[in-house]
């Protein structure tokens, strides 16, 4: 059964979850944003007002909050017996936030002339039911997903007045994507007609071929209509640092496993375990190594120890236990399973095929039972099949991602200021480099606040600033940040902008000091060539 995290408050009291309690959250970052009302008066804008969680979800989330995805929040709709059309009243809109245990609910409304767009946004506290005022931004039409963005920004603020990260980075953040993708995007997402919604994920993916949610979308849809190489083959396009990479190949490793492609579905599986260890993933691992022929005792054990009370998880141990010839071990495995899932008819045969069987393993493995000898030859045994686990807990990967960001965290706190600033600083190069300019600069700012004479930081400030289009800020970051330590990141950011307001001798100037620091760098060496293209003779 798939279970959600943020909405265990729900079924717990029913009796619906035999999970143990889901660990303990950071307080107040948890978000519900409903859809928002379409006061347009045009039925066909409808996919905006879905469309407007779907943007501020993925801002709010780059910022540092908990935001509660749609899935989630249909899930919970689903088994409140109500549909996933549902228009809440403000009150029936209170109680699902307080039945999904968030901090604060975003409620809103969206207009459009035609030519102009403008879109309101409260915030409300759940616990103590103070509404804020309204945030609104507007812009022309075309610029739809940079009043989103920006809405998201003033939203940011509201909930954490000293959140420093600036409103051009959120804008940027979203810079380069399409309107129209979008649209196809959540009409794909929001459409019950199969090949409707296969067609509006095709044209989104071919409107935008780098745009990941729809990537992810489609290969899902591919997925769920046994299209498995499709699916493989879409899910594969993610980056591995993309922040949707993990679902993607979870999703992935299923599609090859189910085509057969046993060694490509446990490389896809073992690069989830790697960052995140969750029982399923695991799970699925060793059932993949056992499909190739190989000793998976360590990965069921492991998913055991991590969740005890799933039955499958124990069936797959006692199959493996038994391939090993371990039968007193697969017998305790196998009555696990019966406990816990009475109408299991498969294991209640294993279990009375085992209970005919010698319970004593062989003289060689009677003193490392665990390490007992694997028998190859046992998959020619009559044996069952080890169980995958087809679904993908999103809950508890979100949160397991936050328990290890938290423990960083502590880690971080412990540091000297000069070092935490350091190691802030890396994170925040290694998020620029992979897009996430928002979390870029929210390491950035962070390091600053732990040693304000960074000047690496005060660069990397340079670079998201440049990326943002604030010229004047990029080059305010980057002259400070050569003061305080002179660095090629900021040389290379002056070089650039001096280059762009036409000053070629001061952006020759910049290259040459660049290369004095670091005389075989590439990207100084390839700006210095388009100066020198341009007439400008360097140093």
């Amino acid at each position: 059964m798939r279970i959600f995290l943020l909405v265990a408050a729900v079924f717990a009291s029913c009796g619906m979850l035999a999970q143990s309690p889901a660990p303990e959250r950071s307080p107040g970052r948890l978000i519900l944003v409903l859809p928002f009302d379409n006061r347009s008066e045009q039925p066909n804008l409808d996919w905006i007002g879905e469309a407007i969680p779907e943007v501020l979800n993925r801002r709010l989330a780059s910022a540092g909050f908990l935001p509660i995805s749609r899935d989630d929040r249909l899930y919970a709709l689903d088994h409140l017996g109500l549909p996933s059309t549902f228009q809440p009243s403000r009150a029936s809109a209170i109680r699902l936030a307080q039945t999904m245990d968030a901090d604060f609910l975003i409620v809103g409304s969206f207009s459009t002339t035609g030519a102009r767009f403008q879109a309101k946004a409260q915030v409300l506290n759940v616990e103590s039911l103070h509404m804020s005022g309204p945030i609104q931004e507007e812009a022309d039409m075309p610029h739809l997903l940079d009043v989103l963005n920006s809405l998201a920004w003033g939203l940011a603020k509201q909930l954490d007045p000293q959140f420093a990260v600036a409103r051009n980075t959120f804008v940027a953040a979203g810079a380069g994507l399409r309107v129209d993708a979008f649209e196809n995007y959540t009409r794909g997402l929001v459409e019950p007609d199969p090949d409707e919604q296969m067609r509006h994920l095709k044209e989104a993916v071919r409107l935008d071929p780098s745009f990941s949610p729809a990537l992810l979308a489609l290969g899902k849809a591919y997925f769920a209509n046994q299209q498995f190489d499709l699916a493989a083959t879409t899910l594969g396009r993610l980056p591995r640092n993309d922040p949707n990479a993990r679902e993607a190949d979870f999703d992935r490793g299923l599609a090859y496993f189910y085509l057969g492609s046993y060694v490509k579905a446990e490389d896809a599986f073992a690069f989830v375990s790697k960052q995140l260890p969750l029982p399923e993933v695991v799970n699925n691992q060793g059932v993949t190594a056992s499909r190739r022929g190989l000793d998976a005792t360590s990965f069921f054990q492991q998913a055991v120890a991590a969740d005890p009370n799933d039955p499958d998880y124990q069936f797959n141990l006692a199959v493996a236990l038994r391939r090993k010839k371990d039968v007193a071990g697969a017998l305790r495995a196998i009555a696990q399973t019966v406990k816990l899932r009475p109408s299991d008819t498969e294991a209640e045969a294993f279990q009375a095929t085992l209970r005919a069987e010698p319970q004593h393993p062989p003289a060689a493995a009677a003193s490392n039972r665990v390490n007992a000898a694997f028998d190859p030859a046992a998959q020619a045994e009559s044996l069952p099949l080890e169980r995958i686990k087809r679904s993908f807990n999103e809950a508890s990967f979100r949160q397991a991602a936050l328990e290890m960001e938290q423990m960083e965290e502590v880690h971080l706190a412990t540091l000297p200021p000069l070092k935490r600033a350091a190691a802030l600083t890396e994170a925040g190069m290694r998020f620029f480099d992979q897009g996430l300019i928002l979390e870029a600069e929210r390491e950035f700012q962070a390091a600053l606040v732990a040693d304000g004479g960074n000047g690496d930081a005060h660069a990397g400030l340079a670079l998201v600033r440049e990326r943002g289009g604030d010229i004047q800020e990029a080059h305010a970051e980057a002259d400070e940040s050569v003061k305080m330590k002179p660095n090629v990141t900021a040389y290379l950011v002056l070089a650039r902008l001096d280059l762009q307001a036409n000053q070629k001798s001061a952006a020759s100037a910049d290259v040459s000091s660049a290369l004095q620091l670091e005389p075989q760098n590439a990207a100084a060496h390839a700006l210095r060539q388009q100066i020198e293209s341009k007439g400008q003779t360097a140093p």
